[in-house]
């Protein structure tokens, strides 16, 4: 008996030996053992397609849902802690794209303005698209980081052995975009999700059913099926939003959880969180009570890192001009290849900052107001607050106490959230 069972002990060992899979290896989407190599290997439904094309037959209308779940699911990079991952192809467009736009648009001046008209414009359509379909994708998280690590790239490789730029302001430079990833990284953390809370059951009900079988012996012919009533909330909600908003919680659907006042449900990531903002799709991620904080310390860091940028590489490239002069009129420099190429970075830099700085502009006075961007387009939406500015000030009156406790509100809302019992994590 002791020899069969370690016989047995050792047969189980060895299956469990061969089903850890290496750095390369993974198991596709019918749960069959594969290998990264053999991405191009049998597709039975890219060879249908191939073939009802060279014959000019119509295409099955899921032939081409199946080869693109079969191209995302086979393309996979190793991963050395066992396992090939899966690569979202969102991902790969602005490695590519970027990279050569704006070295196409350093050719010549005509290039740099079709490019750089045409780059944002491209970017905005698939925002709108990406938006309507309520999808999530890394696609505009990628372009961020790239553009952010690019711009770096070209600063020490191509800006600083000119000369023009010292050791400190290559340091100042490396510290901002250090902040802002650190930023970024605490910004991507968990935004105050509505989550459960065992220790408000307060009800328990009892059920009596038949049996699932159908045997009316098991039980004496009924069942007890205890079922609680859960109540379902964030970390906890702050002290100041209780008083005269206990009676404005809503139920999700969706989420199955009571929100506390001013959560919302965000349908991109489909959960509910705490004093919605928005989704933000430039960190793939919802801003929220959590997080509203370092977002905003993300935005300025980035800000003042790219401005900081932008000044010196327009002083390296235009010394005789003056900085905001430089990026309207800078004579002579396309005659030189890397001169112009730093140019057109500090332009479509210039336009990203532009961008940011808008939504910067909206956060600081959305703060001022108290109100979220949820609230404002809602309120917006219903006509129930007063706007100025062309929409760019929005003030719904309901939560607004003054400019003062306004910021001192949203400066202490996460300090007031709970951290979540062991319960809520398992």
């Amino acid at each position: 008996m002791k020899k069969r069972a370690k016989r047995e002990l050792k047969e189980e060992e060895e299956e469990e030996k061969e089903e850890v899979l290496c750095c390369c290896e993974y198991v596709n989407r019918h749960g069959e053992r594969s290998h990264v190599a053999a991405c191009c290997c049998d597709c039975e439904d890219l060879d249908d397609a191939c073939d009802r094309f060279l014959k000019r037959a119509p295409q099955k209308p899921e032939s081409l849902s199946h080869v693109a779940a079969v191209v995302s699911d086979r393309i996979r990079v190793p991963w050395f802690w066992g396992g090939a991952r899966k690569l979202d192809l969102s991902i790969v467009p602005p490695l590519v794209l970027l990279p050569g736009l704006l070295r196409l648009a350093a050719l010549h001046f005509l290039l740099g303005v079709l490019v750089l008209t045409a780059l944002p414009g491209l970017v905005l359509w698939y925002y709108f698209f990406t938006h309507r379909k309520k999808g999530r994708t890394l696609f505009f998280l990628s372009l961020a980081l790239f553009s952010l690590a690019y711009m770096y790239y070209l600063f020490v490789s191509e800006v600083f052995p000119r000369g023009d730029v010292g050791e400190v302001e290559l340091a100042a430079v490396s510290s901002g975009v250090v902040l802002t990833l650190l930023a970024l990284v605490h910004t991507k953390r968990d935004p105050g999700v509505v989550r459960l809370d065992h220790r408000a059951v307060h009800s328990t009900v009892t059920y009596h059913s038949a049996a699932a079988d159908g045997d009316s012996s098991l039980n004496g012919g009924t069942r007890e099926a205890p079922m609680t009533a859960v109540h379902r909330m964030g970390p906890s909600a702050p002290d100041g939003l209780e008083l005269e908003e206990s009676g404005r919680r809503s139920w999700c659907s969706a989420c199955r959880v009571v929100r506390p006042p001013r959560a919302g449900h965000c349908r991109i990531c489909g959960v509910c969180v705490l004093r919605l903002d928005h989704h933000c799709v430039w960190i793939n991620n919802c801003v929220g009570q959590a997080n509203h904080r370092s977002f905003l310390l993300t935005l300025v860091s980035f800000l003042l890192t790219s401005l900081c940028g932008i000044g010196l590489v327009l002083r390296s490239v235009c010394p005789q001009q003056s900085v905001l002069t430089a990026l309207l009129y800078c004579p002579g420099v396309y005659d030189r290849y890397s001169s112009a190429l730093c140019f057109t970075c500090a332009w479509y830099s210039s336009i990203v900052t532009g961008g940011l700085l808008h939504l910067l502009l909206v956060q600081v006075i959305n703060i001022s107001y108290n109100v979220t961007e949820r609230e404002a387009r809602a309120a917006l939406r219903e006509k129930t607050a007063r706007s100025a500015c062309w929409g760019l000030v929005v003030d719904t009156g309901v939560y607004s106490r003054g400019l003062w406790s306004n910021w001192s509100e949203f400066m202490s809302m996460r300090d007031k959230l709970k951290p979540p019992s062991p319960t809520d994590l398992v």
